[in-house]
């Protein structure tokens, strides 16, 4: 039992990441129709602001210490963060320590920005294209994204790591008298993608904004009719789409640590999540990812690769191929949605 409930804490922990991105991906499909494979490429964006917030708050200058000397006998010369030295050393070595955290802040705004310049500058031009043409499109992007992040932060990972009060572990299993010791920042993890899923959800239902998107979603023309103007609106939707998909990346970098390459490692898996749930669906990318995530989690067990080796590498994609010939509209998606 404790084996089974851990499996279950790891499929929650990894299917929040799926669940995000494939939220994010779901909005900009139902909104605006286009098929944005550069959505990865903005979980990596997010991770590197996570990367460039650590990298400024740990800029430090250098001083001589004459109370430490090397083996020489020459005074050392110790460098000291400004930040320290702006705040002092508690304060500035809290803020350098939860630089994770912190990153959220640093990262919305330009999240938004990158997400808003994305779509105002190429993808809206792309709008009554074919949708392979908007693949390609916006594969190409990302991998030009991707290039650039590599260039500037190199080839291998970054360590990130979590605020060294979240950096330990928990026994959750404690209450029901089990023991299932967990690492801290997974059940953060956990939690956050809950609160933004859920502050998606509550935005859309119970916003004037949200209910005229959701409006647009199902009829984007009898919107435009009333004096809506729907595609400013839409464009806003991308930004927090964006926001939202580089939140799961800065806050995930403790767990993995950045590399240039991550946003892809992601983003087929998200695809596959989207279609499950059912494309244009919110509450369907938001439970595949989670169902999804706990699968791929019990078929990385040891007894389970012994009998099937190799089956947690494609469990998502057998799934997928079960559900998409039993229902092709995915498991919450509309009626005749992939159906023709």
């Amino acid at each position: 039992m404790d084996a089974i409930l851990l499996q279950i804490l790891n499929g929650l922990d990894k299917g929040s990441a799926y669940a995000l991105i494939a939220l994010g991906l779901t909005l900009i499909f139902g909104t605006l129709g286009v098929v944005n494979f550069a959505h990865g490429a903005l979980f990596m964006i997010g991770a590197f602001c996570a990367v460039t917030l650590q990298r400024i708050l740990n800029l430090s200058f250098e001083t001589v210490d004459e109370s430490q000397k090397d083996f020489l006998g020459n005074p050392l010369k110790v460098k000291t963060p400004y930040v320290e030295s702006w705040f002092g050393p508690e304060v500035g070595g809290a803020i350098i320590d939860w630089a994770v955290p912190l990153a959220i802040l640093f990262a919305i705004p330009i999240m938004i920005f990158v997400g808003y310049v994305m779509e105002r500058g190429l993808i809206k031009h792309f709008y009554k294209r074919e949708h392979a043409d908007q693949i390609l499109v916006t594969f190409g992007l990302a991998i030009v994204l991707q290039e650039i992040v590599k260039y500037f932060y190199g080839a291998n990972p970054i360590q990130t790591p979590a605020p060294e009060a979240l950096n330990g572990v928990v026994n959750l299993g404690v209450v029901i008298g089990m023991d299932i010791v967990y690492p801290v920042w997974r059940v953060v993890y956990f939690f956050f993608a809950v609160v933004i899923i859920g502050g998606i959800f509550s935005f859309l239902q119970f916003t004037t904004f949200g209910m005229v998107v959701r409006a647009g979603m199902a009829d984007r023309e009898t919107v435009g009719l009333l004096g809506i103007n729907i595609d400013r609106r839409f464009t806003i939707m991308f930004g927090i789409a964006a926001a939202v998909a580089g939140l799961a990346g800065v806050m995930y970098t403790p767990i993995n640590s950045p590399n240039y390459h991550m946003g892809m490692d992601f983003l087929v898996l998200s695809f596959v999540v989207v279609v499950v749930g059912g494309m244009g669906s919110l509450p369907g990318a938001v439970l595949a990812g989670f169902l999804l995530g706990v699968l791929e989690s019990f078929a990385s067990m040891n007894e389970i690769k012994s009998i099937l080796p190799g089956i947690d590498q494609i469990i998502i994609y057998v799934v997928a191929i079960i559900i998409l010939l039993t229902r092709p509209r995915g498991l919450m998606g509309r009626k005749g949605v992939m159906e023709d």
